[in-house]
């Protein structure tokens, strides 16, 4: 376990090593006398590191006088946040990476025209740290299952799901693949279908929404979860009326499904402290708004024979007609198809855009990347960009703060209210609970 969870095959060091150098590309490039009379003030590329440091979002580099660099105002984004992460997990190969390696944009120079990886010759060398992160890693479960793990950028500010290639592979493997679109289904799966169906040519034949009766619970507004702290008892006892008034953003995540036109099937991934009553009520509101079916899933305790019942549903999902489809066109001005998403799946009532958002935005479509698909960056907590708004707002207004152009990964991601694309660590970081016991045994991660 721990070696799943720390490092692995060192892709995120790869990425994180291809995308820092390309940084380091740039201040040469200025030191240098600037031959690509790159605007300092246009520079959208930062840097990035494998660890949650608030007090790195924004900082100063270049002190320390010429020899030093060009100072100028900069910062560091999360690994994953990264954009050769999303390039990892939507390339198709070695040589479609050196393309998209080679399209990504730093910045603009002084007549406004974009500068790339391929201006400043550093895609080459990109590439050749990254051709080893090509290859999935093949793991398996207890039960000897195989799993193909790639790719790690997070759902809530990039596309949040596996590769394209885990995929391709692994649909030539099985008889069915299950692949994750992380976080919320309104983020996650929304971009799975948007983004990278576009791209890997696939079409799935049923989702599996998850859901926990505890979550359920929360999205009632009743309870307060903050990370680091013990759970409100309240949430480990029966309340029929919690999950009641829970169940509207479950209701809300199948119609966001549905509007892909593939049929859904929602898994109760069960708590010991769930009770039958509020497992009827989940099963009942899921199946009245529209889900194929609705089972519970015990594979947390009994392992694939915890899962089999959930299994036989998915096959005969996976069987039913379908008719995917896209939510919105490429061809699409960039603010009607934000629009679309922050209506039709998050159900907001209007969009507004910081005078910074406005000039992106022009710019962009300037520049001809438009047409590229939609990937929004909010919380998880919420199917609104405000983590207190809990079950199904409605009426709400989404604030797109700042819109950033993954050019090389093929989509620009508005950023939504106060999202950071560094995240900061809680009050008790869960680290101060790892250590290495009597025995030499990793022990905390869980």
């Amino acid at each position: 376990m721990e070696d799943f969870n720390l490092h692995l095959t060192g892709d995120i060091h790869a990425v994180g090593v291809a995308h820092n150098l390309l940084s380091a590309f740039i201040d040469n490039s200025l030191s240098k006398g600037n031959p690509l009379d790159i605007d300092p003030y246009s520079i959208s590329w930062r840097r990035v590191l494998d660890v949650s440091d608030r007090a790195l979002r924004n900082i100063v580099i270049g002190l320390g006088g010429k020899a030093d660099g060009v100072p100028r105002e900069s910062g560091f984004d999360i690994t994953v946040a990264s954009e050769v992460m999303a390039i990892l997990a939507l390339t198709t190969g070695l040589k479609d990476i050196r393309k998209k390696l080679g399209k990504i944009v730093i910045g603009l120079n002084k007549s406004g025209k974009p500068v790339t990886a391929e201006d400043l010759k550093a895609a080459g060398a990109m590439t050749v740290l990254m051709k080893d992160a090509l290859t999935p890693t093949l793991l398996q479960t207890l039960e000897n299952t195989p799993a193909l793990v790639h790719a790690g950028p997070f759902a809530n500010i990039a596309h949040g799901n596996s590769s394209i290639i885990a995929d391709h592979i692994g649909i030539k493997l099985g008889d069915f693949l299950i692949t994750e679109s992380g976080f919320g289904a309104d983020i996650g799966a929304e971009k799975f279908m948007d983004i990278k169906c576009r791209y890997s040519g696939l079409k799935h034949d049923a989702v599996v929404l998850v859901a926990t009766i505890r979550a359920l619970k929360a999205h009632s507004g009743k309870f307060t979860i903050i990370a680091g702290r013990p759970l409100d008892p309240g949430l480990l006892q029966e309340d029929t009326d919690a999950v009641t008034k829970g169940c509207s953003n479950l209701v809300k995540q199948i119609e966001n499904m549905r509007y892909f036109g593939v049929p859904v099937v929602v898994a109760i991934n069960s708590f010991p402290t769930d009770t039958a009553k509020e497992v009827e009520i989940v099963k009942a509101a899921a199946k009245e708004a529209g889900a194929y079916d609705a089972v519970v899933s015990d594979h947390w305790m009994w392992g694939g024979d915890g899962a089999t019942d959930l299994a036989e549903v998915v096959a005969d999902a996976s069987n039913q007609p379908s008719d995917f489809k896209f939510l919105y066109e490429l061809n699409l001005p960039v603010k009607e198809k934000i629009e679309i998403i922050a209506k039709k799946i998050y159900g907001a009532k209007s969009v507004s855009y910081s005078p910074m958002a406005n000039k992106q935005i022009a710019k962009f479509e300037e520049s001809g990347f438009g047409d590229l698909p939609i990937c929004m960056a909010k919380t998880h907590l919420s199917l609104s960009h405000n983590p207190a708004l809990k079950g199904r707002p409605e009426g709400f207004e989404v604030p797109i703060r700042e819109v950033r152009a993954s050019v090389g990964a093929g989509f620009l991601y508005p950023l939504l209210g106060t999202m950071r694309t560094m995240p900061g660590l809680p009050s008790v970081p869960a680290g101060t609970n790892v250590d290495i016991d009597e025995d030499g045994k990793i022990v905390g991660l869980f």
